[in-house]
């Protein structure tokens, strides 16, 4: 960018709008994290939630608040280059002690590409690349604590992480639940724990984290050069009292924390970047825009994903192709085979029998955003005229872009220019999955897709169309759950027993005798599309013969609307220690702290 010559009030206006815009933003955004100890404390579960639905909007909301202000107060400026180069200027500076540039820049572009053209979209205007460090920036208070064993136990070192998280609410066994935690982490080390050195200490994230009905604390063992992190899950008794639930020590357990079928987190931070930087020293494998995404910061998350996206282009020669797998009949779907994500359209026809629209698929993908995914529905990230160069798509491609979306695409001659579309993590198809995998393996997912329906169920989701070709295998061998035009929510299906034929010959007919109504469901006929292949059925029916029956949808739909939310454990229920209590030994957890 050339610096202009002279400075221009009006620029310096529009980027004080600008910032007064963002910074109203994230004050709200805390206070709707700060609001998540009480509920947490008070155990309103549904409060909890409602609170992350309503969170989503309030990005958008003030996007469109500053959009409108700029138009009421700058109009004639608005379209005046210079002023714009300058008004980034502005708020580069204004950013210098911010204590969220990253995000103040991302709100920048926003705004700026919802009032002028794609051809304005370049680092002259808008942030391509980021203009202020995020390292290094002070919090207050700091983004973690530092705990020193050397001079205190190690269980009064975790007693007092456990005071400074500031919860009200009393634990009802802390002495237990601390010896437990030093059980298995000294059982899981298995004796190579090892010497202290001059620098141990436990760092501990400020924040607890909230979602549904747990509150977690992230931290890390510091010793010599080795890093050791650490989650532990926070939860109520049936009488309101704490307990710690388990403690997640490998680094790939911890992740699945953050996987994108979860919900997002609640947490309170003055210095977001801060929050990412020692999650990914915990976290190697996940990438910055996984970690704000999951933070609740979607819209950082998704720039992130934007220029890493940008980038691994630059850095690879394979092609866009068609996604393998069986066609969709509404949304298209292609992915790059060296990135790990699908991209999906809306087709301008949908094939077979639908009866949606354009605008109702975007709504089943907005609910989905707004619901608890309860590690069994995939997070997207929606994309709007994102430009692909036109030689890495496939002639294949192309094609099946021109036959089926035409609306959807702008053809240049060096790009192709998608209007709207959805990203997700790319995973195995089931149907493909279940065609190549040994009979164990299929056993073992025929049993996790049949609790896949069951946990959506009990979020009040119904999946509306069940095949296998909708589901996928994630890379830790979990079934998910992502192709959402036909989802509903449970409590709006009408769960029947089919009725009797009035004769054989209607029955045999293959004729309906009876009424169906837009939301009806008959479960028994789940059986028919579904358990085709011998095992599957075999292991579907000795684990999952509930599901052809009314009565476990109905009985679900009765919960649901009594209020009452289920448990859902993101780590196996054989780690919690309410289990572990019936395995432990009576022995001292020697190796690493034998006193009180």
């Amino acid at each position: 960018m050339q610096i202009p010559e002279y400075y221009n009030p009006v620029a310096r206006d529009i980027a004080q709008a600008l910032i007064d815009g963002f910074d109203k933003h994230y004050r709200l955004f805390r206070d709707c994290n700060r609001q998540a100890k009480g509920l947490f404390e008070r155990g309103d579960w549904q409060g909890v939630q409602q609170a992350i639905r309503d969170r989503i909007q309030f990005y958008d909301e003030r996007v469109v608040e500053t959009v409108a202000r700029l138009h009421g107060e700058f109009h004639a400026d608005l379209l005046d280059d210079e002023i714009w180069q300058q008004a980034k200027l502005y708020f580069i500076g204004l950013l210098t002690n911010h204590k969220q540039p990253e995000l103040a820049e991302t709100f920048f572009n926003s705004v700026f590409t919802r009032m002028l053209h794609r051809d304005y979209f370049n680092n002259d205007f808008i942030f391509i690349r980021p203009a202020i460090s995020t390292e290094y920036i002070e919090s207050d208070p700091p983004s973690y604590r530092s705990y020193y064993p050397a001079s205190s136990s190690l269980r009064r070192v975790m007693r007092q992480i456990i005071a400074d998280m500031g919860w009200s609410r009393a634990f009802v066994r802390l002495r237990r639940d601390l010896a437990l935690v030093l059980q298995y982490a000294n059982d899981f080390f298995a004796g190579t724990w090892p010497h202290a050195e001059a620098n141990l200490q436990i760092q501990v994230l400020s924040s607890p984290f909230y979602r549904n009905k747990t509150a977690y604390i992230f931290g890390k063992v510091i010793n010599g050069g080795l890093s050791y992190p650490f989650a532990v899950p926070v939860l109520h008794d049936a009488d309101g009292g704490l307990y710690l639930d388990t403690v997640l020590l490998e680094p790939w357990r911890i992740g699945v924390l953050f996987s994108f079928s979860r919900a997002y987190f609640l947490v309170d931070m003055e210095v977001p970047s801060g929050y990412v930087q020692f999650l990914r020293s915990m976290l190697p494998g996940k990438t910055k825009a996984e970690l704000y995404t999951m933070l609740g910061l979607q819209k950082q998350g998704k720039n992130t994903f934007y220029r890493d996206f940008m980038q691994h282009l630059q850095h690879s020669n394979d092609q866009f192709i068609i996604a393998p797998g069986i066609r969709g009949l509404v949304m298209l779907v292609f992915t790059l085979p060296s990135y790990p994500y699908v991209f999906k359209l809306i087709k301008d026809v949908f094939g077979g029998p639908k009866e949606i629209d354009r605008d109702t698929v975007k709504q089943k993908y907005r609910l989905v955003k707004r619901h608890d995914r309860v590690g069994r529905m995939s997070d997207t990230l929606e994309f709007s005229n994102v430009a692909f160069p036109r030689q890495r798509f496939t002639a294949e491609l192309l094609e099946e872009l021109r036959s089926l979306a035409p609306s959807m695409m702008e053809e240049g001659e060096d790009s192709i220019v998608i209007r709207h579309l959805y990203i997700e993590r790319r995973m195995k198809p089931l149907n493909m999955y279940l065609m190549n995998c040994d009979e164990q393996e299929k056993e073992r997912v025929t049993r996790d897709y049949g609790l896949a329906i069951k946990e959506l169920a009990a979020a009040n989701i119904f999946p509306g169309d069940m095949l296998f070709k909708n589901f996928g295998v994630t890379r830790y061998g979990r079934v998910i759950f992502y192709d959402y035009d036909e989802i509903e929510y449970l409590t709006d299906c009408h769960f029947r027993q089919i009725p009797e034929a009035p004769n054989p010959e209607m029955e045999m007919s293959g004729e309906v005798w009876y009424p169906v109504a837009r939301n009806d469901v008959f479960p028994e006929e789940f059986g028919t599309f579904l358990l085709g292949d011998p095992l599957v059925r075999k292991t579907f029916l000795q684990y999952h013969r509930d599901l052809l029956t009314p009565d476990f949808w109905q009985q679900r739909q009765q919960r649901i609307r009594a209020g009452y939310m289920e448990d859902f454990y993101p780590y196996p229920e054989e780690m919690r220690f309410v289990h572990a209590l019936a395995r432990r030994q009576a022995r001292p957890c020697r190796g690493m702290d034998e006193q009180d």
